[in-house]
């Protein structure tokens, strides 16, 4: 192994065990405890990250990376409306599964790091929506982000009520049931009546 390997690696391993201090403890950790958590001395990690933004920005990219090969996956479904569906419920699960690494994501000093890898998740959403709705097309994008941000929120949080059905799927089908009739009348026009 030569030097840029091993360089790689403890990058690597450092932002690995930031992730799981995060998960672990709920705050973000220092550099020198993620030195510690590593095995390496307290200085080591400054030769990767600068500060501890560097390192927890890094680790929020990782993370959009992985919610963006969940929506990948979860969009192959073959009709366009399961596949909408399946996007959202893997985000909400992305969301439960990694409760301090989601609030790392999209917090405001981190979630904005790396653009092209946070946007690299909404334009599977974006595309898919693309395919069934012809009218207000970046509102329908818009409104698809916010309800399966606003899920995974709420999810988090412990506030969805208990129900017969899976209340996240069954929030997720209405939008999506919805989204046939997007465009067919402005909303706007219809609250001012």
């Amino acid at each position: 192994m030569n030097h840029s390997d091993t360089a790689i690696d403890l990058r690597a391993r450092l932002v690995t065990a930031a992730l799981a201090m995060l998960e672990t403890d709920g705050a973000e950790p220092s550099l020198r405890a993620v030195a510690r958590a590593v095995g390496v001395s307290a200085m080591a990690p400054y030769r990767h990250f600068p500060d501890k933004a560097a390192l927890l920005a890094a680790v929020a990219a990782d993370g959009f990376r992985g919610l963006a090969a969940a929506l990948v996956s979860a969009d192959a479904q073959p009709d366009p409306r399961a596949a909408l569906v399946a996007q959202g419920m893997a985000f909400v699960a992305f969301a439960r599964a990694n409760p301090g690494l989601y609030r790392l994501m999209f917090s405001e000093n981190y979630g904005n790091t790396d653009f092209d890898t946070v946007n690299a998740t909404y334009l599977i959403l974006a595309e898919r929506v693309r395919g069934l709705v012809t009218d207000e097309v970046d509102a329908a994008i818009l409104a698809c982000r916010a309800l399966v941000q606003g899920l995974a929120s709420i999810a988090l949080s412990g506030r969805i009520p208990p129900m017969a059905a899976d209340p996240v799927a069954r929030a997720i089908g209405l939008f999506v049931d919805g989204l046939g009739n997007a465009g067919s009348e402005n909303p706007t026009e219809r609250i001012r009546r």
